[in-house]
């Protein structure tokens, strides 16, 4: 169907055009003039988003969007509402409660029935800036309803429930913390208790305390037992090497040269012999005072050899006594050094129970601090959202609008009559232009007869009428 048979049809077919044109455009300046009217009133609340002044432009708005669509959001959510309704006692007026009764069957809450009522069709929530190339942080919340007075109070109702639910919101997550660091501060100090007193158990045990000196007094006696088996040690190898010594010649000997009374002896005998030589070379060797003077040499000689005898012996006992000394020094030494790891050990496992003192001392210091600094915020009464402008009764309303309805009966009516005659064309269609005719019957059109008036039956003999011929190029 091209544009001018769409014409021809509307010209052929006007009446019923405007007809629907002008009764739905009667009907919407009806329902315009019928409707009860709505009045609009708008709270304002203000969002302190304290951005970084240091941080870049195109971050901070966006932040900022960010932040202020989620205050949005948490201003059009049923908790808000639910408050709200609450605040202007919406849920207690018979009205209400009759049409939640018969929408509900008295199931769920009628406050959180009315709250959900509101977002969907009487409350809207937009940011006075988010048509603006520079986010804003003003929040408007418009209330629709036909009474003006309804109307600012429920707005002024939504922005305080709005600033309440935003300090619950930041004191409800900082009450949970206060009382988990409550719960965990309680058992870290029970823990500290017990490590507490495994630690002083273990010293009272142990007789280790955290400033005891014993460990260096038993480092200092391993240090010096050490030195006295290196010293004896030298005493049992000078003496073994003597001992050997004393197979040999014994009056070659340290001891034994080196002894006064070998030395005394050794000049008494040098004398005695001298007096024997001096005897025999007098008087003979059959002299008796010969005799004696060999006999005193005898017992001298004697004498000498008895005192390098028990020189030579308290050699073997000096090496006995020095190996005795070795192996008891030794023995202190062995004990003295697992005395010294022992208390090496004890130290290492005082140390252990005195970090884990430390360490849970530390992690409850940590949430004694986090859990003051968790209940002072549970106190806080503060929020960054602050009530810019109260909502006041509006003196003209803002809806049913008259020349809104207008334009769309128009509309509507410009669209429906025109539809209206294309579907009655399509039910009962005619044949209204030479192409059309062409087209149905497929030969050329020799003539056309112009508009011929008939007259109605009964009204006597018709009168010629001579058509009108226009002929067609064959």
């Amino acid at each position: 169907m091209s544009f001018s048979q769409v014409l021809l049809i509307l010209r052929a077919r006007w009446r019923i055009v405007f007809g629907i044109f002008a009764i739905v455009t009667v009907v919407a300046v009806v329902l315009a003039l019928v409707l009860p009217k709505q009045y609009t009133a708008v709270a304002s609340v203000v969002i302190d988003t304290k951005t970084d002044p240091l941080a870049a432009t195109g971050n901070s708005d966006q932040v900022l969007s960010s932040y202020v669509s989620t205050q949005e959001e948490v201003i059009a959510s049923v908790r808000v509402a639910q408050r709200a309704v609450k605040a202007a006692k919406l849920d207690q007026m018979p009205k209400f409660q009759s049409a939640w009764r018969s929408e509900t069957h008295g199931q769920g809450e009628i406050s959180i029935w009315l709250a959900e009522h509101l977002l969907e069709k009487k409350v809207v929530v937009t940011a006075a800036g988010q048509n603006k190339t520079v986010a804003g942080n003003v929040i408007n919340i418009s209330v629709i309803w036909s009474d003006p007075h309804m109307a600012a109070t429920l707005a002024n109702a939504f922005a305080q429930a709005a600033i309440e639910t935003d300090i619950e919101l930041k004191i409800e997550p900082a009450k949970q913390y206060a009382g988990w660091f409550d719960q965990r501060s309680r058992a870290l100090r029970a823990d500290l208790e017990a490590k507490q007193k495994r630690l002083s158990d273990f010293q009272s045990e142990t007789g280790i305390v955290a400033t005891d000196e014993k460990l260096d007094l038993e480092n200092a006696r391993l240090a010096e037992l050490s030195t006295q088996l290196v010293v004896t040690q030298g005493l049992r190898q000078d003496s073994q090497s003597r001992q050997r010594q004393t197979s040999g010649d014994n009056e070659s000997l340290p001891e034994v040269l080196q002894s006064p009374v070998i030395a005394k002896l050794k000049d008494d005998l040098s004398d005695v012999e001298a007096r024997q030589a001096e005897i025999a070379g007098r008087l003979g060797k059959n002299h008796p005072d010969y005799q004696a003077a060999v006999a005193e040499v005898t017992n001298l000689r004697a004498r000498i050899a008895q005192e390098s005898s028990k020189i030579v012996e308290s050699l073997s006992s000096n090496t006995q006594v020095n190996v005795r000394r070795e192996n008891d020094v030794r023995l202190a030494l062995e004990q003295q050094k697992k005395r010294v790891l022992e208390l090496k050990h004890q130290h290492d496992e005082a140390a252990v129970l005195q970090n884990d003192v430390t360490t849970v001392q530390r992690d409850l210091d940590a949430v004694s601090q986090r859990f003051a600094q968790s209940s002072l915020e549970s106190q806080a009464q503060q929020t960054n959202m602050v009530l810019l402008s109260t909502a006041t009764e509006p003196f003209t309303p803002s809806g049913p609008k008259l020349l809104l309805f207008l334009v769309a009966g128009l509309f509507i009516g410009s669209a429906v009559g025109i539809a209206s005659a294309l579907l009655i064309e399509l039910r009962d269609p005619r044949v209204r232009d030479e192409n059309e005719l062409l087209q149905l019957v497929g030969v050329p059109m020799l003539v056309r007869i112009g508009s011929v008036k008939l007259r109605k039956l009964g009204s006597g003999n018709p009168a010629p009428v001579a058509p009108r011929l226009s002929h067609s190029g064959i």
